[in-house]
């Protein structure tokens, strides 16, 4: 696969590329100058599973900032730049662990020279990112329209403009909120490098339809043994962005660990409020480092033969469950005691 053999790039004290395994990253959404709360975000976060995080650094304000937010983490900072290579010398004078910019946006060559002579000096590892929507215009002309050639043209070239000023610790993003575009531009890219791949949609949209866009886009990607770190881009809370990219890595087998939580969509045969009791559920299972399968079925029908998949189930009658372990029924219990009793299976399991 091609994650196996990518470049191994150090971030902090983590390892990404040369098959390690995917990390998680997010990107906060509190102003970075602001270090009490950007530090009590990343720290929710962290405790959500987010293993690299990425601040923006707007202002030399912000630049400054990052000494003191470094000081209270534990996963590598990873500083956003966009426009003034000044933001990029200082994030990194001020401890980032990685900077991301667009060498296309930073200006003259000694202006991106001043960035990476900086980047070698401390060893810092920096991200070449390229999104669709600042495909240069030539690009644009020559592939007729926004294409994922295009775009993969556009970071290789950004790629070479740092690699002939000495420097290739580099990490390539390549994204798009068109998720056949975005797949097929990673599988383009795969074939011409291999540096490591941070993968996403951008803009992906809200928790509803960002979730589908980046479940389906990346499962593209990575299925392909493409990307070495992943965000998926929601616009809400960035602890969703952490749940949803742990479950997209547990989906394809490319992360254990963490209880995996199934249940029936519900039917006329249903007689308990499994709604409320499978999101109960999945919201206790959160809380318990445990690499099983909890089964929460909503009747006695199917729900025995089905709930004997996984390690532990419930499965509903009118108004009361069985409890339901390794296969085998454990006992039937009022359905308002359905959840306690789950609660001290998974208590005793941890336990063990």
């Amino acid at each position: 696969m091609y994650r196996d053999h990518t470049r191994v790039v150090k971030i902090g004290d983590r390892m990404i590329g040369g098959g390690n395994p995917i990390l998680i990253q997010s990107m906060t959404n509190t102003r970075t100058e602001d270090v009490e709360a950007t530090v009590a975000q990343i720290q929710r976060l962290t405790a959500a599973g987010c293993e690299i995080i990425r601040c923006t650094v707007p202002n030399m304000e912000a630049a400054l900032a990052l000494k003191e937010i470094k000081k209270q983490i534990r996963i590598p900072l990873v500083a956003d730049i966009h426009f003034d290579y000044k933001m990029a010398v200082a994030a990194m004078e001020n401890g980032a662990d990685k900077i991301r910019i667009n060498p296309g946006n930073i200006g003259s060559l000694d202006r991106i020279k001043a960035v990476t002579d900086t980047a070698k000096e401390r060893n810092i590892p920096i991200r070449v990112g390229v999104n669709s929507g600042s495909l240069e215009k030539e690009l644009v002309e020559k592939y007729h329209g926004v294409t994922a050639e295009g775009i993969v043209e556009s970071a290789l070239d950004k790629v070479k403009i740092i690699e002939d000023l000495g420097y290739d610790n580099l990490v390539i993003s390549i994204k798009s909120s068109d998720v056949l575009m975005c797949a097929e531009a990673h599988r383009l890219i795969a074939d011409k490098t291999d540096y490591p791949l941070h993968v996403g949609i951008t803009e992906a949209g809200t928790l509803f339809s960002g979730n589908i866009k980046s479940a389906v886009g990346l499962g593209i990607i990575l299925s392909q043994g493409i990307g070495d770190t992943v965000r998926v881009s929601l616009t809400g809370d960035p602890v969703e962005e952490i749940k949803s990219a742990k479950l997209i890595l547990k989906t394809l087998g490319l992360r254990k660990g963490g209880i995996e939580v199934v249940s029936c969509p519900t039917c006329g045969r249903t007689k308990i409020d499994l709604i409320g009791l499978a999101n109960q559920v999945e919201t206790m299972a959160a809380e318990f480092p445990l690499d099983i399968k909890v089964a929460v079925m909503g009747c006695v029908v199917n729900g025995p033969g089905e709930a004997k998949e996984a390690d532990i189930g419930i499965a509903g009658g009118i108004g009361e469950g069985l409890l339901i372990k390794h296969g085998e029924i454990i006992k039937k219990l009022p359905e308002e005691q359905l959840l306690s009793a789950l609660r001290c299976e998974l208590e005793n399991w941890k336990n063990e």
